[in-house]
């Protein structure tokens, strides 16, 4: 089982890289920015903690607790249910506005800092560490070199999403 210090750093690694990732959409002006990235980062990470930490809280033993573990899949439903939960989050912060549909690139990055939160929680913070740096860097230079840049089709500006 994890100690409470592991937990607290844990958890605190998540809020840094769901800031970071939220610093990259406030910097374009999007809705989901600095606060709602950490937010479903730290919550993910919770989620993942409350699953990894389950079978050591039912085993009444740990001498029981491999049998706990083969016998009771379920406790990683609630990382899946983490999954689904965001879904419909992102879909919130999908917009169709006339002829075109914004919000897709923050949905799906709400849905990235999701699972950088999962993998923080279960013990993965280099791979999450690693992931969310490269993503973010992705993020900014695909919009620097927009290779088709859309219009609006009504008055012709740019759009950026």
């Amino acid at each position: 089982m994890l100690t409470f210090e592991q937990m607290i750093v844990r958890l605190a690694v998540a809020v840094v890289l769901g800031a970071l990732i939220g610093l990259e959409r406030e910097w374009i002006g999007k809705e989901a920015g600095v606060r709602t990235n950490i937010m479903v980062a730290a919550g993910s990470t919770i989620f993942a903690i409350i699953s990894i930490s389950l079978p050591y809280l039912i085993a009444v033993s740990s001498e029981n607790l491999p049998e706990v573990i083969a016998r009771n899949s379920g406790f990683l439903g609630v990382i899946a249910n983490v999954v689904v939960g965001i879904g419909f989050l992102g879909a919130g912060i999908i917009v169709k506005h006339d002829m075109h549909v914004r919000g897709l690139t923050t949905a799906a990055t709400v849905w990235f800092t999701s699972s950088i939160g999962v993998l923080v929680g279960i013990g993965l913070a280099i791979f999450a560490t690693f992931a969310t740096v490269s993503m973010v860097f992705l993020l900014v230079v695909l919009r620097k070199i927009n290779l088709i840049p859309r219009t609006n089709i009504k008055g012709g500006e740019p759009i950026d999403d």
